[in-house]
């Protein structure tokens, strides 16, 4: 799979909550902050990196197969 962000941005982008590491994911596409169990959405190349509109990383694994979407 094509890489979904830059290496030089995956290494500026930190969690706005916690201003910790975040680990690219790439399905779903998204952020993750192991630290606040947060998920940052990729939407058209771009992380929503908005507290707001994150998820919580545990829901987003545990409802991969149940075919939930946004």
């Amino acid at each position: 799979m094509a890489q979904i962000l830059p290496p030089d941005l995956l290494e500026l982008l930190a969690c706005p909550k916690c201003k910790g590491e975040v680990q690219l994911r790439e399905d779903p596409p998204g952020l993750v902050c192991r630290r606040c169990d947060l998920f940052y959405e990729i939407r058209d190349g771009i992380p929503v990196m908005l507290i707001e509109e994150a998820r919580r990383y545990s829901e987003v694994v545990g409802g991969e197969s149940s075919g939930h979407t946004s």
